[in-house]
């Protein structure tokens, strides 16, 4: 019997489900962004399954060095599946593990959001960057400039309470100019640039979107039981209908803030 989402690993379903869904489009651009090309040294903070990754050991080459970082075990265990030519660590985004000056490049895409200590995280990525090394960090922008998950928020506001919408809104906890600016100060990245980049999420149908989000561990997961999942799959197929094609497919926009920072010549 084939399992279900809810029963699969969390990583597992972050790497069938979430990424080719939101995240494995950003990849080339956050890449693109920080400038990584052919010999690069890179690395990934927070790599996830290596989504971001890969896009970077891509555009490095062979003659590149790649590393991967990661808190989660079980992520870098979907991870290292994929190439032998990475390097994957474990370990936190506020400590890395790094000499000084180690990489040419430094990138993080959507998980910032879940740092313990932000600032000093983006200071341990900038003090690994080479003098002239450059940085780039994605995160979620503002769950209302998306329109399909402002609709999905508001439905479980309205069903489950504001504090079951708030779990789910937790990813776009960043998604504010003014907040991602403030934190760049406090880092000491000064001349920080701070964009909006849209992208697209994309889902099978209504019913794939629910059931990801609800198994998702970093916002909904353990929070629904059955009939609270039956109950939202059925005002979801009637309020996400708009994003809804012809072929069954749920598609709309939704937007990422990226920090881009070039580190001063030394």
């Amino acid at each position: 019997m084939t399992p279900t989402v809810a029963e699969k690993p969390p990583a597992e379903i972050y790497d069938e489900k979430f990424v080719p869904a939101l995240f494995g489009q950003w990849g080339p651009v956050i890449a693109g962004l920080a400038g990584i090309g052919a010999g690069h040294r890179v690395l990934d903070v927070a790599c996830g399954t290596g989504a971001l990754t890969l896009a970077c050991a891509e555009r490095a080459g062979d003659r590149g060095r790649v590393a991967g970082l990661d808190a989660n075990p079980e992520m870098l265990e979907v991870a290292g599946r994929k190439t032998d030519t990475v390097e994957w660590h474990e370990g936190m985004a506020e400590a890395l593990p790094f000499e000084s000056g180690s990489f040419d490049a430094v990138v993080s895409q959507f998980g910032m959001m879940f740092f313990d200590n932000r600032p000093r995280a983006l200071r341990e990525m900038a003090r690994v960057l080479r003098p002239g090394g450059r940085l780039a960090v994605a995160v979620c922008g503002d769950v209302a400039r998306s329109p399909g998950y402002a609709v999905f928020a508001g439905l479980l506001d309205r069903l489950f309470g504001r504090q079951v919408g708030d779990a789910f809104r937790a990813p776009f906890a960043l998604g504010d100019r003014v907040l991602l600016g403030a934190i760049a100060g406090e880092a000491g990245l000064s001349g920080a640039a701070i964009e909006d980049h849209w992208g697209q999420v994309r889902f099978d149908s209504i019913e794939a979107l629910v059931s990801t989000e609800r198994a998702c561990v970093w916002t909904l997961g353990g929070i629904l039981d059955d009939a609270q999942f039956e109950s939202l799959l059925a005002e979801s197929a009637r309020e996400l209908a708009p994003f809804r094609g012809t072929d069954g497919r749920v598609a709309f926009d939704m937007p990422a803030l990226i920090l881009t920072w070039k580190k001063p010549a030394a």
